[in-house]
């Protein structure tokens, strides 16, 4: 029976450190940008034709 209090004690510390942690991430600007990812898939066959071309003629030089 002491096992399982041990184990809820730990598991109790565990899931309030990941909550500070979060807390945290969120004070300082971690999850701020939610735009710019829903975008970017739109405009990375651009990036990578670019990157092609780039070095294609880097290849050539």
């Amino acid at each position: 029976m002491s096992v399982i209090y041990i184990l809820l004690f730990i598991s109790i510390t565990m899931a309030v450190i990941f909550f500070l942690v979060f807390i945290l991430s969120v004070k300082n600007g971690q999850f701020d940008d939610a735009y710019t990812p829903s975008i970017r898939m739109l405009f990375e066959d651009e990036l990578v034709k670019s990157d092609k071309k780039i070095s294609t003629k880097e290849n050539l030089d």
